[in-house]
């Protein structure tokens, strides 16, 4: 069987692993588009605080937990994977309850967490930290480097026999790839959205996809829920929703959605010196690294070479939409900005610090090398992998306030990634058509449960019976 998988994120590379493991003909394609999401996550493994109200979403984050052990041994790599657990901190100890509580519910039935024990001063786990908090320690959290993780996957699935080709992938309405060895202009974007509607911020229209909430970069939101947020409702000529199925059903007719938060620059109106949605004026609409150029306001294919394939698994991230239009399918999942800082605080040995995870504010892990990650904002600004004075400037202030110790440290690395959000809620891991499987979704747990959900996608490709029931990761 040949599969070709679309996008070379930590689900497609994970995808392509597992199908190459088990003897699939695999080529991976990807142009390497800026704002990927797994570049820039930071690598927190740690569901079991999470989603306390959603069954299905903590499932698929605890599997994912689970499955990296057994991966990374089989890998055989340095993936920057380590249990160097975590702090959940708060300044008032009576914020940390319902954590304590959520952790004893979930402790039976995933002991790999750990024991949680109360630490009195957590600054003596990591240093920077401000006096006077309080915090649980969970044990069975671990830190992971998302890069070292979809490279390895890549190599191994090389290894394997799989090939991996840099270029536009895009897809007819029969489930066909053609591969372009560069992009191509269009006039159409997410879904079928004309360009012209997809501008980071435009004045009056809520953003890139509606809204009219004012929050902030930086916010803490509760990632993998929400509407599906657009400029206005979809029109006769848009694609179908994706149903339970797989198929098109409906005339794909939604209300504009209310009031998520979308940053301060699409409050502002900040319209990004009329960039389109990915930035890229002239070349349109990029997908996981495919770019939606090549495809024409009708769906058909401008050109590129065409490539047999029997199933077809888009693990695009946030632009899984895109490639996926051709099909007359809507896959509602939009982008959510991250910006996240790496610093350097010299001569310390921070490769052991826990990860920190305050009740409310910034995160902070450290890495080996002296390193300090710090972040993120949570932006619904549309397709703008940038990085903004506004959301540096969030960061740093929310993240000097928990650890002031941070305050000397060395900026050394500035990343910002386009986290996939389904807007049904669920990640989703379904099939799209009879030929085509999707995967995304994943929001901010994307280094967590990336890795598990590329092996269902395998499975589904495979046509073999995934180790979870998936009925909650189709649309509904």
């Amino acid at each position: 069987m040949r599969v070709v998988v679309i996008g070379s994120g930590i689900v497609g590379a994970s995808a392509a692993y597992h199908l190459s493991r088990r003897g699939a003909d695999v080529i991976v394609v990807d142009a390497a588009l800026e704002g990927q999401a797994t570049a820039a996550g930071a690598g927190i493994v740690c569901p079991w605080v999470d989603h306390p109200g959603d069954d299905a979403w903590y499932a698929l984050a605890r599997e994912g937990a689970r499955h990296y052990p057994e991966l990374v041994e089989a890998l055989g790599e340095d993936t920057g994977y380590e249990r160097v657990g975590a702090l959940l901190v708060a300044e008032d100890p009576a914020e940390l309850e319902p954590v304590r509580a959520l952790l004893e519910r979930r402790r039976a039935g995933a002991p790999e967490m750990g024991e949680v024990t109360v630490v009195p001063d957590p600054s003596r786990l990591f240093p920077p930290l401000a006096a006077g908090l309080s915090a649980l320690h969970v044990p069975g959290a671990a830190r992971v480097d998302g890069r070292a993780v979809r490279d390895a996957l890549l190599r191994a699935a090389v290894r394997q026999g799989a090939e991996v080709r840099t270029g536009t992938a895009t897809l007819t309405a029969e489930g066909e790839v053609l591969v372009a060895p560069g992009a191509a202009a269009s006039s159409h974007d997410v879904a079928g959205l004309p360009a012209d509607r997809l501008r980071e911020g435009r004045p009056g229209e809520g953003g890139a996809f509606g809204g009219s909430g004012t929050g902030t970069p930086g916010r803490v939101e509760t990632d993998g829920g929400g509407s599906w947020r657009q400029a206005a409702p979809l029109s006769a000529d848009r694609p179908a929703p994706l149903s339970g199925d797989g198929t098109a059903s409906g005339s794909g007719d939604r209300p504009a959605a209310g009031s998520e938060t979308r940053g301060r620059e699409a409050a502002a109106g900040e319209a990004a010196g009329g960039e389109t949605a990915g930035g890229e004026a002239a070349a349109g609409q990029t997908a996981g690294g495919q770019t939606a150029g090549g495809q024409t306001a009708g769906g058909e294919a401008a050109g590129g070479e065409r490539v047999a394939a029997d199933v077809v698994v888009v693990a695009a991230g946030a632009w899984t939409g895109v490639v996926c239009g051709p099909l007359g399918v809507e896959v509602p999942v939009f982008p959510r900005r991250g910006q996240i800082v790496h610093a350097t605080l010299d001569g310390a040995d921070t490769a052991g610090w826990p990860i920190v995870l305050p009740h409310n504010g910034p995160y902070l892990l450290g890495f080996p090398g002296s390193r300090v990650v710090v972040g993120a904002t949570v932006e619904d600004v549309g397709f703008a992998p940038r990085v903004t004075m506004g959301g540096l400037d969030e960061v740093l202030r929310a993240g000097l306030r928990l650890a002031p110790g941070l305050a000397g440290a060395t900026m050394a690395d500035v990343r910002v990634g386009l986290r996939p959000v389904h807007a049904g809620g669920q990640p989703l891991v379904c099939r799209a058509g009879e030929r085509v499987v999707v995967a995304t979704g994943l929001s901010a747990y994307g280094l967590t449960a990336g890795p598990f959900a590329g092996r269902l996608a395998a499975d589904l490709a495979l046509g073999e019976r995934p180790p979870l029931d998936l009925s909650p990761y189709r649309p509904r």
